[in-house]
């Protein structure tokens, strides 16, 4: 594949503990595919902070979220609120989140779940910044919960968008971005994306990797290792261009100037 200049990936969770030992190469081995600037996603207190530290040692290559992921919600406090209000007044956290609600697992009880991602839809109200959002199993909670509070903020998107058609549809006229993960490389499970994702509105879609997560199944040779990195987007990128019947420096072009424009990064 020939190289495509400045790509951005809007999810990855480069703290991830699995990055300790190599964090420095596998950044550069994304800026040598192309992949030259990279939103940290903060799904917890300390995730946030330690996002916006090593955002700070890359500037103007990488930027952080700060927010806690529906998973932490218990641990939501008033103290951990102020965290993240003092955390979004840095330059380098460009939205809230990653929040919202997961009942696939449950791991924080569901009364938690919403209140933090309410208080964090708040935060984003306040702050202007827009909002990095989660949801898995909570399609009308989600939904409850979010729309009264779209129109008082900036900019929303649904990261890792892994739905079928009527929820795109419902996202798309709600005006959410679209972020579309290495998913939409899995045939067992990611194969309905590839018949969707044309429905998105080219100036709504963004592409993430979820590092070190949703490793691209369509990758050959396949990796010995299942750790993603964000090179990967190359591959997601691939295949949305693919699905979609259009160019690679096409859907690079307008994810790049979308993810500008949605976090405030245009050069």
């Amino acid at each position: 594949m020939s190289k495509i200049p400045d790509l951005i990936d809007i999810g990855a969770n480069l703290t991830h503990d699995t990055f300790d030992v190599d964090r420095d190469d596998v950044i550069r081995r994304a800026a040598d595919a192309g992949v030259n600037r990279l939103i940290i996603t903060g799904g917890s207190e300390q995730g946030s902070r330690d996002a916006l530290q090593l955002a700070e040692k890359y500037p103007g290559q990488m930027y952080a979220t700060a927010g806690v992921h529906p998973h932490h919600a218990s641990d939501y406090s008033d103290s951990v609120h102020q965290t993240l209000t003092e955390l979004l007044g840095h330059n380098a956290v460009v939205a809230v989140g990653e929040c919202g609600l997961d009942y696939f697992r449950n791991f924080s009880p569901v009364a938690a779940q919403r209140d933090a991602f309410q208080r964090q839809l708040e935060l984003a109200e306040k702050s202007g910044l827009p909002v990095f959002l989660h949801q898995r199993d909570a399609h009308d909670d989600f939904i409850e919960i979010l729309q009264p509070m779209l129109p008082k903020m900036s900019r929303a998107v649904a990261h890792c968008f892994t739905g079928g058609e009527k929820e795109l549809r419902e996202y798309i006229d709600m005006g959410l971005y679209i972020g579309i993960t290495g998913w939409i490389c899995d045939e067992r499970r990611g194969a309905h994306l590839q018949e969707i994702v044309g429905l998105i509105p080219d100036d709504r879609l963004m592409l993430e990797t979820d590092a070190p997560y949703l490793l691209p199944r369509s990758l050959s040779p396949r990796p010995k290792s299942r750790r993603n990195e964000p090179h990967n987007l190359r591959e997601v990128l691939r295949v949305v261009a693919g699905s979609m019947g259009r160019s690679e420096e096409d859907i690079a072009r307008i994810t790049r100037e979308n993810a500008e424009r949605f976090f405030g990064i245009g050069v």
